[in-house]
């Protein structure tokens, strides 16, 4: 809360309480000049000068309309008119009272009520001033009636005790204006201690990597941090609005949850498409209401990691694999090398040999893809232009696997696309790939390479297709699972090692589209200038 406000709520609270002090005036005014008007003044009231008494309240009713119009108007300043307004109130009061029998008319009330709203309406040292003037008012009174008349014989001490009872009133009222400022002093700092929490919490709110979500008991949205609506693909205005609006997934397993048929942790995917977003419902109970806390969770971070635990039990699994197998395995190659070598081995007995050396060199094989997972190195992220490096990664496999130039096709759209990807990862999922396209792709094989940006989520993306007869439907869904392969002497582990090290770099890889005619892997990258924290 600024300063300026504060002082505006504080000069606003001012003014409305110098309204109802002029408001009871003016009903004061009207009480006794109504009863002058139908001429029902009661004794004491005008005994001494009726006509004096009736031009005062006439006087009084008049000043007192005309200070609620310059309230309204605010001029002039706030100080200026609560003095006025005291200053003729003692002066009014004091002419009635002289009208009216003196102190025995009762008037000296009214003037302390009217140094006590002064006290009040003006805290401080002003306050003993109006006790002061209100006082040397009364004993001026009893002087000029002891000058000018012979009866009612003035009373000083009845005087007096009245003067005391101004002070001893303009000090209570500036006690209690006191503990009033403080108090307010005191709320103002917690309000913008408050003001400050929620800014806070809201920049926090609005800086966490999970999306928050928070609903209403009628199910509409109260609270939507960026990072809820970077997963769920929106934009707009969406405040109090329901959330069938934003996601009709999540509205449904919402409802689901409430009636008890959903767990209370569901994936979903955005209908604008993107990755998986993992939902988590919380009930939040306010009093006799309640609200719905949701967590939103990119599935890619958390699928990260499990990969990272995953490559921990086959960093475990590739030790044990390299203690066990790997020396004896030698041992057998070895052996067998030698005794193919012997002169005496028949026709047969060299077949036999043959095949064992092939399964040894497959068994090494494995054991090596295996290591290479585990002794991967943690991606070392870069922004690369595609364009340009695909260039150069379709000129080497061309030549590295003796192809004619047109076996490998490159089509970039638009023209710069930039990706965040470790290079040496990227050029090892993409070489798995293209020799399977190469492998399967019958004697005249095509690879085609797509590069281009996703309209929805700005992502970046390769397609890279082949014109094979596709993949069986019997292991599509197990494509990637480790050691799955429909050759003999495959490993089962090329399509596995290339998704880890997607999921490794942030990006996913995904089998596009399959058919007779050929299959479409696609990489999704990260957004290139949306970075994401590692795991």
């Amino acid at each position: 809360m600024s300063g300026n406000h504060s002082a505006e709520t504080v000069d606003k609270t001012a003014w409305k309480a110098l309204a109802y002090f002029s408001l009871y005036r003016l009903l004061v005014a009207c009480f006794f000049a109504t009863l002058d008007w139908i001429g029902q003044l009661p004794e004491p009231l005008g005994v001494d000068n009726r006509m004096l008494f009736a031009v005062v309240v006439n006087l009084y009713l008049f000043i007192s309309l005309s200070a609620l119009f310059f309230i309204h108007i605010r001029k002039p300043p706030y100080v200026f008119q609560v003095a006025g307004q005291v200053f003729a109130d003692i002066i009014l009061i004091t002419l009635l009272m002289y009208a009216s029998a003196g102190l025995n008319s009762g008037f000296g009330m009214l003037l302390v009520i009217v140094v006590a709203g002064g006290a009040l309406l003006r805290p401080g040292r002003i306050g003993i001033l109006f006790a002061a003037i209100a006082t040397i008012s009364v004993l001026g009174h009893e002087v000029y009636v002891q000058l000018t008349r012979e009866f009612p014989p003035p009373n000083y001490i009845h005087a007096g005790f009245l003067g005391v009872t101004f002070f001893i009133t303009a000090f209570i009222s500036y006690m209690l204006a006191s503990r009033v400022q403080q108090s307010e002093a005191l709320a103002e700092q917690r309000a913008m201690d408050l003001e400050n929490l929620a800014q806070l919490n809201e920049h926090i709110v609005q800086r966490l990597q999970s999306g928050i979500l928070v609903l209403d008991d009628k199910l509409r949205v109260i609270l939507l941090n960026e990072a809820a609506r970077n997963l769920l693909h929106i934009s707009g205005a969406f405040l109090h609005r329901p959330v069938s609006e934003v996601s009709a997934a999540l509205a449904e397993h919402v409802r689901g949850w409430i009636m008890g048929t959903d767990d209370n942790t569901v994936i979903i995917r955005p209908v604008s498409g993107g990755d998986d977003v993992q939902a988590s419902f919380t009930q939040l109970r306010l009093e006799n209401k309640y609200e719905i806390l949701i967590f939103l969770d990119d599935v890619s971070m958390l699928r990260q990691r499990v990969q990272q635990m995953k490559l921990a039990s086959l960093g475990r699994l590739a030790a044990s694999i390299a203690h066990e197998i790997r020396n004896p395995l030698g041992a057998i190659s070895h052996a067998n090398q030698l005794l193919s070598e012997s002169p005496v081995l028949t026709g047969e007995e060299k077949r036999l040999t043959a095949i064992i050396g092939d399964h040894s060199v497959r068994m090494n094989n494995v054991i090596e893809n295996v290591l290479s997972i585990s002794r991967r190195e943690q991606s070392a992220l870069a922004v690369i232009e595609l364009g340009k490096w695909l260039t150069g990664f379709t000129e080497e496999f061309i030549a590295r696997n003796n192809l004619e130039k047109n076996a490998v096709r490159l089509k970039i759209t638009p023209a710069k696309v930039m990706a965040r990807m470790d290079p040496s990862q990227l050029r090892q999922v993409l070489w798995n790939i293209c020799e399977n396209g190469i492998r399967y792709g019958g004697d005249t094989p095509l690879i085609e390479l797509n590069c281009g940006i996703k309209q929805d989520t700005e992502r970046p993306f390769v397609d890279i297709i082949d014109h094979g007869p596709g993949i069986a439907a019997g292991i599509e869904e197990q494509l990637f699972e480790p050691f799955v392969t429909t050759e003999s002497k495959g490993t089962g582990l090329g399509l596995f090692i290339a998704r880890e090290l997607c999921e490794a770099n942030q990006a996913s890889l995904s089998l596009h589209a399959n058919s007779t005619e050929g299959c479409c892997f696609r990489i999704v990258f990260s957004h290139p200038e949306k970075r994401q924290g590692l795991v």
